[in-house]
C-alpha cells in the first residue's frame, strides 16, 4: 500500500514526488512513455529560476535522481484507469494494480499532430522531436511547422547542423519568447517562410516532399527529406474521466489547489486546466498537488 501514486513522470509528477517523499510518504511513481516528459525533448531551458542554461534532458535526468535517492519507487506502466472504493484507490495498468491512499495525476500531454500528417510516415521523414530525430539529417534541408517556442527551439537546434532551416508559419508572426526569435533571426541558414499551410506529405515509404498553400492559396511542392511538426500539445485524460472533470478540450477542471472533484485525488502540471503552461508552473503544481495531498492523507489518521 502507497501513500501517494503520481502518474507521470515529467516536471510535475517527480516535484511532486520530490516534495511528498520529503513529507515522510511511501511514494510510488508510474510512468507510460519515457522519463522527463515534454522537458527532456527540450534541446535548452533557460528560463528556470537560478539556471542560467541546461538541456531538458539533463534537468529531467537531476530531477529523477533526486526523488529516487530518497527512496521513490518508478515503474514503467501505463495507467488505463483508476478506481476508488472506500478511502482507497486502485491504479490499473496494463499489467498490474497498485493500491494508495491518495493519487496524483500528473500525465502532461502529447505532441499535436496534423490532420494530414501521414501516420504512415512518421520516424520516415515527419517527426515531432528535434533532438531526439535531427542529427540523422546533418548537413542536410529539413523544414519546421509551427510558431511557437517548441518550433523556435526546434529550428535553431537543427541549424547548428543542418544545411538549411525552413520555417513554415501559419501567421506572419512567432508567438514565442523574445530571444529565441531573435537568435531565430540572426541564423543565416534559417529561412522562415511565412502565412503558410501545410497540406500534404509526399513519399512512399520516406518522405520526399511537402505541399503547402502560400497565402494567396496557390500550391506549391517542396522537396525535403524530413519535417519537424511542432504546432502544440494535448491532453490525454479519458483514462480518468470517472473521477474527474474535464473541460472541452479534455484537460482536467482544477485550480490552483490542485484538488480534483473526488477527495484524495489531485492533479499537476500540463494535463490541468491552467494558463499557462510552462516547466516553472508545472514544478509549482507539483509542490501545491503534494503538499496538499499530504494534508489529506494526515486528515484520514485522525
Amino acid at each position: 500500500m502507497y501513500d501517494i501514486i503520481i502518474i507521470g513522470a515529467g516536471a510535475a509528477g517527480m516535484t511532486s514526488a520530490l516534495y511528498a517523499l520529503r513529507n515522510g510518504k511511501k511514494v510510488l511513481v508510474l510512468e507510460g512513455e519515457s522519463l522527463g516528459g515534454q522537458i527532456a525533448t527540450s534541446p535548452r531551458l533557460e528560463n528556470f529560476p537560478s539556471i542560467k542554461q541546461i538541456s531538458g534532458e539533463q534537468f529531467a535526468d537531476n530531477l529523477f535522481e533526486q526523488i529516487t535517492a530518497l527512496g521513490a519507487e518508478v515503474e514503467i506502466e501505463k495507467v488505463t484507469g483508476i478506481e476508488k472504493n472506500g478511502k482507497i484507490f486502485t491504479v490499473n495498468t496494463e499489467y498490474n494494480k497498485f493500491e494508495g491512499k491518495s493519487v496524483i495525476i500528473a500525465a502532461g500531454v502529447k505532441h499535436k499532430h496534423l490532420d494530414n500528417g501521414r501516420p504512415d510516415l512518421v520516424g520516415k521523414g515527419i517527426y515531432y522531436c528535434a533532438i531526439c530525430d535531427g542529427a540523422f539529417y546533418k548537413g542536410q534541408e529539413v523544414a519546421v511547422i509551427g510558431d511557437a517556442n517548441s518550433a523556435l527551439q526546434y529550428s535553431l537546434l537543427l541549424a547548428g547542423y543542418c544545411k538549411k532551416v525552413y520555417v513554415y508559419t501559419l501567421f506572419d508572426k512567432f508567438f514565442g519568447d523574445a530571444s529565441l526569435i531573435k537568435a531565430l533571426r540572426a541564423k543565416e541558414n534559417i529561412e522562415v517562410r511565412p502565412e503558410t499551410m501545410v497540406v500534404g506529405f509526399k513519399g512512399e515509404n520516406e518522405l520526399t516532399a511537402i505541399e503547402y498553400k502560400d497565402k494567396n492559396g496557390n500550391l506549391h511542392t517542396h522537396e525535403l527529406p524530413a519535417v519537424f511538426i511542432a504546432i502544440g500539445q494535448i491532453p490525454d485524460n479519458k483514462a480518468f474521466s470517472n473521477l474527474v472533470d474535464l473541460d472541452k478540450d479534455g484537460y482536467i477542471i482544477a485550480d490552483e489547489t490542485c484538488k480534483t472533484k473526488t477527495e484524495g485525488l489531485f492533479v499537476a502540471g500540463d494535463c490541468r486546466t491552467k494558463a499557462v503552461r510552462q516547466v516553472s508552473t508545472a514544478c509549482a503544481d507539483g509542490a501545491v498537488a503534494a503538499t496538499n495531498c499530504s494534508i489529506y492523507l494526515e486528515s484520514l489518521a485522525d
